[in-house]
């Protein structure tokens, strides 16, 4: 072994022992959790939870911090940035796969830059409609749209949304396009729906379950491949469109280059606290399925997620310069 080579060596040898020892110690003061969204939303209340749980697997406080715009990628651009030192995590949700297909210049790589930790919760969008519209159940209203084809409107949480392709997919399923509204967020387009402006809304459960429970709204179907245990009355849309499937999902990214001791570490604690019977039933409530996974199976999904939403941003046709 000649000079250079056991100098390399030598060094390799003393970065593994230096990220042992950072793990070892590893937290010996605050987190932050990045979320890239405006508070008060479903992810950012998931976060908040989860960060109110943390500290007693980890020892140390966990503070969640709001970085939102451009879809979520100020933030986990910001994250992408930090330290890898294990005090910066990002919880964000599949809108990130998303988003590579969707914006044409993305400030980081997903795949590269960011080391997935752990899946947290899976979430189902509800198509719902103004309870002035005559269609009561799924089958009526797909012959409704059927009928008026683009004088229907859905509205979406903005371009490229879960809201958007699930009414993309929705429309290419039953041969017929809706006419797609995009708001600035999922409250704007649910008002709209409340005051009868548009007709349809995909939005995520846990944002509009007090509408469904008060009768305000009418939920006519889930897009995951199951019913909901929240809203068991409520069909899946694949029992009549089969194969028709919008799973979101959030999940705990960590920068790339984080020890991974250190993960592991993260991931374990994530876990515990899904297995928390509080935060099982706070998830229940909401609609949500608690999801924790290995760190290599979130990173699998997130590949297969960023297949599989490209695809369908390609078909709708959602594009954000």
């Amino acid at each position: 072994m000649n000079k250079t080579v056991a100098a390399i060596a030598a060094s390799l040898l003393c970065l593994g022992v230096v990220s042992a020892a950072q793990a070892d110690d590893w937290p010996s003061r605050p987190i932050t959790l990045v979320v890239p969204l405006a508070p008060g939303g479903s992810t950012d209340a998931t976060a908040r939870l989860i960060a109110q749980k943390l500290p007693k697997e980890l020892g140390q406080p966990v503070v969640v911090e709001n970085r939102a715009g451009a879809g979520g990628n100020i933030g986990a651009d910001y994250v992408a940035k930090a330290t890898p030192d294990g005090y910066t995590f990002l919880m964000h949700t599949s809108t990130l796969p998303t988003n590579v297909t969707l914006y044409k210049k993305m400030p980081l790589d997903v795949q590269k830059d960011l080391a997935p930790v752990s899946r947290v919760s899976l979430i189902p969008n509800v198509l719902m409609v103004n309870t002035s519209l005559p269609a009561k159940t799924l089958a009526e209203f797909i012959d409704y749209v059927k009928e008026r084809k683009d004088a229907v409107n859905y509205g979406s949480a903005g371009n490229g949304t879960s809201q958007q392709l699930s009414g993309s997919l929705f429309g290419q399923m039953i041969g017929t396009q809706m006419t797609h509204v995009p708001y600035k967020g999922g409250a704007p387009a649910n008002a709209d729906l409340l005051a009868g402006q548009i007709q349809a809304v995909f939005s995520p459960m846990v944002e509009i379950l007090p509408f469904i429970d008060s009768g305000k709204l009418r939920a006519l179907a889930v897009t995951t491949p199951e019913r909901s245990p929240r809203l068991p009355d409520v069909p899946a849309i694949a029992e009549s469109l089969p194969g028709y499937e919008i799973v979101l999902w959030n999940g705990v990214w960590a920068p790339a280059g984080t020890p991974k001791p250190i993960i592991q570490k993260m991931n374990q604690a994530i876990n515990a606290v899904l297995n928390d019977p509080e935060v099982q039933q706070t998830f229940r409530s909401q609609g949500s399925t608690p999801a924790g996974t290995t760190p290599e199976a979130f990173a699998k999904l997130v590949d297969s997620e960023i297949k599989k939403w490209g695809d369908l941003v390609r078909s709708s046709g959602a594009r954000i310069e």
